[in-house]
């Protein structure tokens, strides 16, 4: 039996096993989840001993637990570990969405939940294809899953947990489906990521809330304020105009836009996708080189005075913004956020209080090509997809790929089977069918040549 039939005889097992994890809410960011955090590490610990693993653990953290799994079929054979992350994003707005994002179905020729992709979807596609290597007799190397519940919020635990464990987890390489591709029809793997500053920002006026009528005019509206200075953050270019932003940025060289432009890309399409007039970014880039070779600065949330029905003249006392910079290859997240705070504290006027609490951060992180882990991916998902994938930088960040390269010294191979369409962190997360499929066939390809590589 080939892997693309075996995959084809289980494909109802495959898609319910994904459900059950689908259902489980594991909101690492909203506290009264945290039960539901723990329930999906048991979930997968005792999913991964039914699939194939020798055995599997789940390690408590001071945050959200840790689930490891391993089958050594010879300690002198290459070893690779799979990370993912169980963690989702939470689902507001609810009304946004068009069938419940905990009760997964089908529709359209998509699975539709939150976590569809990120990164349920993306870490059963890893599971399903050791699986169906397994089934077949595929597996000749080691294989080790490392599955965490705090990526969303900046894997906060996760670095001191890999070096309390550096033997249990050592290996030859590791793989991540976490990323995206182009397209569906243009598949690719993922060179090179951001990395993160994030910020909150507060600003007080007066000490409590204030009659617009009369105090406004006489007193500063911290709202008002607020805007200003996040106003001041980027120059009418696109450009971030902190002192000394820039200073270890490496520029594109030629040959790395050369490589963007081999990218199938149409701007105007993307805008249709996008339902936007005209895009902006800094300028002298294309668009391809802004989401994912330069740096940005964005504003994630912003509130403060009143927001219910109705009117309310009054000033606030408070207003807020959550704040981040996407950084580039050779930024150092500490020194930007440092330079950040510095920055606001200097441009923000006397008759406000401004205080701004770093949040998490992560490095940039690049891959090279010429990695045997890598042309064995590059391999296996020409196999699956009927065409060799790009090697493409991709403009997210996950924190702790930078973090495992410090920690262990290898290299991430970034196998990543998401679409822009897929719209995760967002109200419809989904997955297509077909790319599910696709996915697993590609990682069971992968055991297949890895070894030999």
């Amino acid at each position: 039996m080939t892997v693309k039939e075996y995959i084809a005889a289980h494909e109802e097992e495959f898609l319910q096993d994904l459900f059950a994890l689908l259902r489980i809410p594991s909101i690492s960011s909203q506290s009264e989840h945290k039960p539901d955090m723990v329930r999906t590490a048991e979930h997968w610990r005792d999913y991964l001993l039914a699939s194939g693993m020798q055995r599997a653990e789940v390690y408590p953290t001071p945050g959200n637990p840790v689930v490891f799994a391993e089958r050594i079929i010879d300690p002198n054979a290459k070893t690779i570990l799979i990370y993912g992350h169980y963690d989702v994003m939470p689902v507001e707005p609810l009304e946004l969405w068009k069938s419940e994002p905990f009760e997964p179905e089908v529709r359209d020729g998509h699975i539709w939940a939150r976590g569809a992709d990120d990164d349920k979807g993306q870490s059963m596609i890893q599971v399903k294809g050791f699986e169906t290597a397994m089934a077949l007799g595929l597996v000749h190397c080691n294989v080790k899953f490392l599955f965490e519940g705090e990526e969303e919020i900046g894997s906060t635990h996760l670095e001191q947990f890999c070096r309390e464990h550096l033997e249990m987890l050592r290996a030859d390489n590791i793989i991540v489906s976490d990323t995206s591709m182009v397209s569906a029809e243009t598949p690719s793997l993922t060179t090179g990521l951001r990395g993160l500053a994030y910020w909150e920002i507060e600003v007080t006026g007066a000490n409590h809330d204030l009659h617009s009528g009369h105090f406004g005019g006489a007193v500063a509206n911290p709202i008002n304020e607020l805007c200003k200075l996040i106003a001041q953050v980027q120059d009418k270019d696109g450009r971030i105009t902190i002192p000394h932003f820039y200073d270890d940025v490496v520029p594109l060289s030629d040959e790395e836009r050369a490589m963007i432009a081999k990218i199938p890309f149409s701007e105007e399409e993307y805008k249709k996708f996008l339902d936007v007039d005209d895009l902006f970014g800094e300028v002298g880039y294309h668009t391809l080189e802004r989401n994912s070779c330069r740096p940005s600065f964005d504003v994630c949330g912003i509130w403060g005075g009143y927001q219910g029905e109705g009117a309310k003249t009054v000033l606030p006392s408070k207003a807020y913004a959550k704040v981040s910079c996407r950084l580039v290859a050779n930024q150092d997240h500490h020194t930007v956020s440092e330079a950040f705070i510095k920055y606001i504290e200097q441009i923000a006027p006397k008759y406000v209080r401004v205080k701004v609490t770093p949040m998490h951060g992560g490095e940039a992180y690049l891959c090279p090509i010429d990695l045997p882990a890598y042309q064995a991916a590059e391999e296996a998902i020409g196999v699956a997809f009927g065409k060799r994938p790009l090697a493409v930088r991709r403009g997210g960040s996950i924190p702790i790929i930078a973090a495992f390269e410090r920690v262990f010294g290898i290299k991430t191979i970034l196998m990543g089977f998401g679409l822009e369409s897929n719209a995760i962190h967002s109200p419809n997360e989904n997955m297509p069918l077909d790319i599910f499929y696709k996915g697993i066939e590609s990682v069971a390809e992968f055991y297949k040549i890895y070894p030999k590589r």
